[in-house]
């Protein structure tokens, strides 16, 4: 049976959090400047491919896979602010879900978690 987290713990888990956010948004922050750089490097007409060309094909596919990586790290970004919205509301280690204490395990794995395991295989199903 989990219990309710130490201070202590809380602020090891916000670390974590803090550290994860600052990783996230860097890399989010990288790669807008990347598609800017690659943006104005097709201005040019020897960069611009024929869309139809299986180079323009590639490099559709290309910005449309790191679109979805973008789109994945956002939404892990949400998780881990959330987390820490949770952190100050004094609420954090505790399912939203069910009110019960979410195990240090999880946390450990999933320091973003705001829903215990049980609940979070319920919502999935």
């Amino acid at each position: 049976m989990a219990r309710k987290l130490s201070t202590n713990t809380v602020n090891k888990f916000k670390k974590k959090l803090l550290a994860e956010k600052e990783q996230l948004t860097s890399i989010l922050e990288h790669h807008q400047q990347e598609r800017e750089n690659i943006r104005l490097s097709e201005a040019s007409a020897e960069r611009s491919p024929d869309p139809t060309s299986a180079d323009g094909g590639s490099m559709a596919f290309e910005l449309e896979k790191e679109l979805t990586l973008d789109e994945n790290t956002r939404h892990l970004l949400n998780q881990v602010e959330h987390a820490l919205v949770m952190i100050k509301k004094k609420k954090y280690g505790i399912c939203e879900n069910c009110g019960e204490p979410i195990p240090v395990a999880r946390l450990e794995a999933l320091p973003y978690s705001t829903i215990c395991k049980n609940c979070a295989l319920l919502i999935e199903s």
